[in-house]
């Protein structure tokens, strides 16, 4: 066993509800705390000279400097593996140009599918690995991860065995994502419903057949599925044996709605959602997932996370890295902007990014700091956790730890 402290605060998120709004006075604080380690999990959480007098000959990692300490963060969104950038479209949709007219210049989404397309699988390995040391490096080490930019049968499983790959070279847990219903590829001849079926005979057997993914993924919107052949192509995805989740009401209101029908892990976005169907949200098992870092890419309102807590709604918070409508990537500078837009607490805004977001991964063995969780965790060198978000991704992390192991 290891003990490692003192910390300033162990900021533990431990026996908060699972959803709802929160106080900051809920939180669990312990002052001059320890965290014992045994092999992967945490032992316990206690006064770290309370903890060094009753373990004796254990091994002590002393932390010199006052730091607090954090459970370590989840991004339970990301497009993270994709070849090139569309750092035009950011430009041109900044000068004023439509959606449609970036898409006819040859921007938007299928520009990314080309430049994935065209990517060999080392070129999208290297990237993939390097944009997941830049999340371990901010205290996030679970990474949801999609596919989506390869849309057949080639490129697809391209994607999803280079994060296959990835999972074998980091220490961050990955959680693939099947997004091949991100849109209809120019390239396809044939109608939506022909391409979602080919989704469901020809790429996802091959996908559960490699164990490459255990979660699907579809874009319902105007511009890429519709609400009913959506439905019929999720319920079908989940009599295949897999979990499914859902973007949103990203622009158009609806579609939630058929994510909770459906029995979805998650409706991601929700920026368009009407109050009916927060409080339809809101009675379900289904985690509303704001994505900050969409509306800072887009110029578009925030997810109404604020009205989601209040009705009693799992909201989680991810950051939707991807190359065209949220290229930052850093979580918690989006989730510390959202909660100054939409009133959110300190405590509503770590538990959106630490075990909320943990359970819309189906990962319940994580998120919070408590005995036979997972001993993952982040520090921060300053004497109170309420800097984090007030310095909003200034205050970086001092040490990042996996399974009770120094990364960073």
């Amino acid at each position: 066993m290891k003990l490692i402290g003192p910390f300033k605060q162990v900021v533990t998120l431990a026996n908060l509800p699972l959803r709802g709004k929160l106080s900051d006075e809920q939180i669990e604080i312990i002052v001059d705390g320890g965290i014992l380690v045994n092999e992967n999990k945490i032992h316990t959480i206690g006064n770290f000279e309370t903890l060094k007098s009753e373990n004796q000959n254990i091994e002590i990692e002393t932390i010199e400097s006052e730091q607090i300490v954090l459970p370590a963060f989840v991004d339970s969104h990301t497009h993270i593996c994709f070849g090139g950038n569309r750092a035009n479209d950011f430009a041109m949709r900044n000068a004023g140009k439509t959606y449609l007219e970036i898409a006819e210049s040859g921007g938007g989404i299928w520009s990314s599918v080309q430049h994935t397309r065209n990517a060999s699988e080392e070129e999208l390995l290297k990237t993939l690995l390097e944009r997941i040391d830049f999340l371990i490096s901010l205290g996030i080490t679970t990474i949801e991860v999609k596919s989506g930019y390869g849309l057949d049968v080639e490129n697809e499983l391209k994607m999803l065995r280079m994060i296959k790959k990835a999972q074998e070279k980091t220490q961050a847990t990955l959680v693939p994502t099947c997004l091949s219903a991100h849109l209809k590829p120019r390239d396809f001849e044939g109608t939506n419903e022909e391409y979602l079926n080919y989704i469901l005979t020809e790429i996802l057997p091959k996908v559960k057949e490699e164990n490459l993914a255990k979660r699907v993924d579809i874009f319902i919107e105007k511009s890429a599925f519709q609400p009913e052949e959506s439905k019929n192509f999720l319920l079908k995805t989940k009599d295949l044996g897999f979990e499914i989740t859902v973007h949103a009401d990203q622009f158009t209101p609806g579609s939630s709605r058929i994510a909770v029908e459906v029995g979805a892990k998650s409706a991601d976005h929700l920026e368009a959602t009407i109050d009916e169907d927060i409080e339809f949200l809101a009675q379900s098992e289904t985690v509303a997932t704001a994505l900050p870092g969409a509306s800072l890419g887009l110029g578009e309102k925030f997810t109404p996370a604020r009205k989601l807590l209040d009705a009693g709604a799992i909201v989680a918070i991810a950051s939707d890295w991807n190359p065209g409508s949220a290229p930052m990537g850093n979580l918690i500078t989006q989730a510390s902007i959202l909660a100054t837009f939409e009133k959110l607490t300190t405590a509503e805004v770590l538990a959106g990014m630490t075990f909320r977001s943990a359970f819309a991964l189906g990962l319940e063995d994580r998120g919070s700091l408590k005995e036979g969780l997972k001993a993952d965790f982040v520090t921060y060198k300053t004497n109170n956790f309420q800097n984090v978000l007030y310095n909003q991704g200034s205050l970086k992390a001092e040490n990042v730890y996996i399974d009770g192991i120094k990364v960073k």
